[in-house]
Order: structure tokens, then sequence, then C-alpha cells
């Protein structure tokens, strides 16, 4: 009994130890620490920020302000360019603190470093064409903000989420159209017909739905189908005719593009 009482003693004193002391005799405390990364993000000084709450998470693994400096670093990584970085930290912070009172933050931050991504995709694609990867920047910021919607439907963060989101579909939509002329360049009609079908069947309402319709009619009257290149023309027509102007297209596309 006494081996099996030193033995339990024992284990509550590894499991205090554990347990997420934010204070050690060696070095600064956690707090300390924390502190130390937060002056360092505000000042923007990213690099150092990064570093200081790399330190606490390795030094107090288990305390608590381990969680949120994992998220704060997140941001810092984020905001210092290291997307890919900040993706990784966040998943693991979405792993280990499910739970968590800023999980909703963490789901918002992840939209919003792919979104960054797809930014960077937009700016490529309106001189010429963009990447797949690019594309699948803007398909995982959606997928992400719509996850944040699901789970945390009365976060603060929602609105901004669903405002991105109607963005992000449009450029999904005018990528696929993009496509869809690369194909009927290269002469593959069914290929660029295949494109235009998807953005009307996916993205209705889209302003990109404008020039899939016209492609589809190109398409059809290339491989010799009249009587589809006229109904289509006819659905242009009577559904989009008051944005067939290129002024009023321009008003519109300036309305749903939410952001500077």
């Amino acid at each position: 009994m006494r081996i099996i009482s030193i033995i339990l003693l024992l284990l509550m004193l590894a499991l205090q130890g554990c347990g997420g002391n934010d204070k050690r005799e060696d070095g600064p405390s956690a707090e300390e620490l924390y502190d130390q990364a937060s002056r360092a993000l505000n000042a923007q000084n990213y690099p150092a920020a990064i570093r200081l709450y790399r330190d606490l998470t390795i030094r107090y693994p288990f305390g608590r302000h381990a969680e949120q400096a994992m998220l704060d670093m997140a941001f810092a990584q984020y905001k210092g360019g290291a997307n890919d970085a900040a993706i990784e930290s966040l998943n693991r912070f979405l792993r280990t603190y499910p739970t968590h009172p800023n999980v909703d933050y963490a789901w918002y931050l992840k939209g919003l470093v792919n979104y960054d991504e797809t930014m960077n995709f937009l700016r490529k694609m309106l001189p010429g064409r963009a990447s797949d990867r690019d594309q699948q920047a803007a398909h995982q910021s959606f997928r992400d903000f719509q996850e944040l919607i699901r789970r945390h439907p009365e976060s603060r963060y929602v609105a901004d989420a669903r405002q991105r989101m109607v963005f992000l579909r449009n450029i999904m939509a005018k990528y696929e159209v993009q496509v869809g002329e690369y194909y009927e360049r290269r002469k593959a009609w069914i290929a660029a017909l295949n494109r235009a079908r998807y953005v009307i069947e996916n993205y209705p309402g889209a302003p990109a739905t404008i020039d899939a319709l016209k492609l589809m009619a190109r398409a059809y009257e290339k491989l010799d189908m009249p009587e589809l290149a006229v109904d289509t023309r006819n659905v242009l027509e009577h559904s989009y005719a008051d944005l067939m102007d290129d002024d009023k297209r321009a008003g519109l596309l300036s309305r749903l593009w939410p952001f500077d």
C-alpha cells in the first residue's frame, strides 16, 4: 500500500507539472512572453512576434496562454505573408482546441488567409489566365467561411464572411468562363460549351453568367447547332437585357465587389 501511495503521489506531481504552470524559474513566465509577443505584434514586428509566440507554446504547451498564443501566432504569420505557415497553425489550433471561445475567429482567419491567396490569383487573372492552384484557394476560402457560418451562425464574423463569399462566388464563375474562352481559342468547342454550362448551372446570377451564355451560343454555332444557339441568345436577351449595356454591367460588378 505504501508503494502504491508513493506511485500515486508521484503521478499527481507529474500531472501538476504538465498542467500548464505559467511560471518557471529558468526564464520569463508565460504571461511575460505573451505580453512581449503582443507588443511585437502591435508594433507590426511580425518575425519577432512569431518567434515569441512559438517560444511560449514550446515552453508552456499546456498553459492558458499557449492556446491564445497559437491563434495570435497564426495572425502574425498571416500578416507577415507566411500564409502556408498560418494555415498550418490554424489547422493545429482547430484540432487541439475545438471548443475554444475564439474558435469562430480561427475559422474566419483561415478563410481570410485563403482569401488573400485568392486576391493574388485575381491580380494575375485580370491580364491573363489563372492557375488551378490559385483557383483552389478561392474554393478553400469559400469552404472555410461556409464552415464558420455552419458551426457558428451567431458569430460576429458571419456578416463579413457572407459578403466575401459573394465575391468569391463571382470570381470562381469568372475563372470558369475564362477557361471556356481559352478552349474556344483552341477550337475545342465541346470543352468550351461544357465550361459555359457549368457556370450557368453552378453560379446562377453571377455577372459572369452573361459571358457564359454568349460563349455557349458561339459554341453551339461552331458545332452547327443553330437552333440551340438561337435559344441561348433568346435566354440572354430576355433574362439580362437590362445588363447588356457595358456601363450597366460595370455598375453591377462594382456593387458585387465588396472590398478594396
